[in-house]
């Protein structure tokens, strides 16, 4: 069987071309990881309103053409140079925001201001400075250092989490964003008690992940 390691990956992807414009499908190449990196070949995405947002022209940080998607889940495909906390085969899920392990946040319980967010996105490109799409040789940029809606992606070492490989990789994907947004909430912000009574506006994937935050807090009474 042929290997893809090294080698220029031809695939599909959603490409937001230009702000409020309807996605397209587009036979897309995907160059391989660079030091660094990984190569993911994406199992599964979410849709979040947070690519809504961007596509319809509201984000300051947006930039096109890109591939959207930040809620992923999938399993490796190569690695660059110097990585070591993943190989070929393992099953992951992409992480908008980095986990580095060396920084004071990521030493302590606040890893979500792990300043290596600002080196894998919000300029959409890999840390270097480039980006590994194209199409009809045009660069395509990258999504909030992570672009699910392709069928392979590379991400950065450090915008990653190893899953267990009995994870259903279709459900998984939702912890890329929604579940631990909403579950966080009410644990980490509201901080629920065990005996409380909780109301919760809207039941979208992120409010019935707080209902589970709630509900793992020991809230006697949530009304949605």
């Amino acid at each position: 069987m042929a290997t893809t390691v090294g080698q220029v990956i031809k695939c599909k992807a959603a490409v937001a071309w230009e702000p409020k414009k309807p996605l397209t499908i587009e036979t897309i190449e995907v160059a391989p990881p660079k030091a660094g990196e990984v190569r993911i070949k994406v199992a599964a995405s979410g849709v979040c309103h947070t690519d809504a947002y961007t596509l319809g022209g509201l984000d300051s940080e947006g930039i096109f053409p890109v591939i959207l998607g930040h809620e992923g889940a999938g399993i490796v495909e190569s690695v660059g140079e110097g990585v070591t906390k993943f190989q070929p085969g393992d099953h992951v899920i992409p992480l908008y925001i980095p986990q580095c392990f060396e920084c004071r946040f990521c030493k302590s319980p606040k890893t979500n201001l792990c300043p290596k967010v600002r080196a894998t996105q919000g300029k959409g490109v890999m840390p270097d400075g480039t980006t590994r799409f194209t199409c009809n040789g045009k660069p395509i940029y990258h999504f909030m250092g992570t672009s699910t809606f392709a069928e392979y992606t590379v991400v950065a070492e450090v915008s990653l989490a190893k899953i267990d490989t009995s994870a259903a990789l279709e459900k998984v994907c939702l912890l890329g964003c929604g579940i631990p947004t909403g579950y966080g909430a009410a644990l980490n912000t509201a901080k629920v008690e065990a005996g409380s009574s909780c109301a919760v506006w809207g039941l979208g994937a992120v409010g019935l992940a707080v209902v589970m935050g709630c509900k793992a807090a020991g809230a006697s009474r949530i009304i949605g």
